[in-house]
């Protein structure tokens, strides 16, 4: 692991052309600025560059054999970086600007460097929608690596003050454009064999990745280095304990619910009381944070339906709960 940064003053800018512009100019020169996205707030630096992509595992204490989603543009500009399979090709067509991250074989003449991709013959490639993120990429006319701007194996932001509980000090810039929509990461999906495989789940259902393909997706082990980023088995990860499919709150104990399914507590945050996956998604990070600030030894976390978003949603609980489940 690469060694924590110095600390240094941390710009807070606006989403308007000044900050952009100064924002642009950071990351040309190799800095690190936080920034917005459709699915939580990403930490951005040069994908080009080895010694910026550095700055990003120092400043999130993040494993170098974790690698790093780069954010391009367009599909054009995903073109110059990675092979596109013809079922690659579809799911871009389908989903992109979005959500979905596809990892694809490295093209020759790519530039995202080789620490971005932990050394990988693979990159990992998104091209976002979130309107501040497409101008951001437009600006520096660069690929920009982007994992969440978090300490590594915190629990991800989804807007500015998340930011800047963990990385003020420590990143040159973040821009403040309010909450994040969708509020769990990018799905990501694997084309390097045969068949597409779903790494991770994440803002778009493996049921709408699969009625594109017009075939399941391919199943994957999880065992040896990471393929791509939020593999690892203990990620956005709170300091309280999780208690998973937990049918009520214990005594000393705070409470994430899902459509009610726990009797008024003094400390209970419902992701959806009308028990919409989508609104559960978005207030998934946030709610975990502001329990988690109480300081709560532990955190009953209501039965999410499996289905839809709530795959990702359960994802994120079983990696938050990592090894320290109750």
């Amino acid at each position: 692991m690469l060694t924590e940064k110095t600390r240094r003053a941390t710009l807070y800018l606006g989403p308007d052309a000044a900050g952009l512009a100064d924002a642009a100019r950071l990351l040309r020169a190799g800095g690190l600025v936080a920034f917005p996205t459709e699915t939580v707030y990403g930490l951005g630096a040069d994908a080009t560059s080895n010694a910026a992509v550095a700055e990003v595992y120092a400043a999130k204490r993040r494993p170098a054999v974790n690698p790093l989603i780069a954010h391009l543009e367009n599909r054009a500009a995903a073109a110059t970086q990675g092979i596109f399979t013809r079922e690659a090709a579809a799911l871009a067509e389908a989903f992109w600007p979005g959500p979905l991250t596809l990892v694809l074989p490295l093209a020759p003449g790519a530039t995202v460097c080789a620490l971005a991709r932990a050394g990988l013959a693979s990159v990992a490639l998104r091209v976002p929608a979130h309107r501040v993120a497409q101008a951001l990429l437009a600006a520096t006319r660069l690929p920009l690596a982007a994992p969440s701007a978090n300490l590594s194996g915190h629990v991800s932001p989804v807007n500015a003050a998340h930011v800047r509980e963990d990385l003020d000090g420590l990143i040159d810039a973040v821009i403040d454009a309010g909450s994040a929509q969708v509020g769990v990461e990018s799905t990501i999906v694997a084309c390097l064999g045969a068949a597409p495989q779903l790494l991770r789940p994440g803002g778009i259902s493996r049921a709408a990745i699969e009625e594109v393909l017009g075939r399941p997706l391919a199943a994957h082990s999880e065992q040896g280095a990471p393929r791509a980023p939020g593999m690892l088995a203990s990620h956005y990860a709170p300091r309280a304990r999780l208690r998973l499919e937990a049918a009520s709150v214990e005594e000393g104990e705070a409470g994430l619910d899902f459509a009610g399914r726990f009797e008024k507590a003094a400390r209970v945050l419902d992701l959806s009381p009308r028990g919409d996956l989508m609104e559960a998604a978005a207030n998934l990070f946030a709610y975990l944070r502001a329990l988690d600030r109480e300081g709560h030894a532990t955190i009953a976390v209501a039965p999410i339906p499996a289905t839809g978003l709530g795959e990702a949603i359960n994802d994120r609980l079983r990696r938050a709960a990592g090894g320290r489940a109750a």
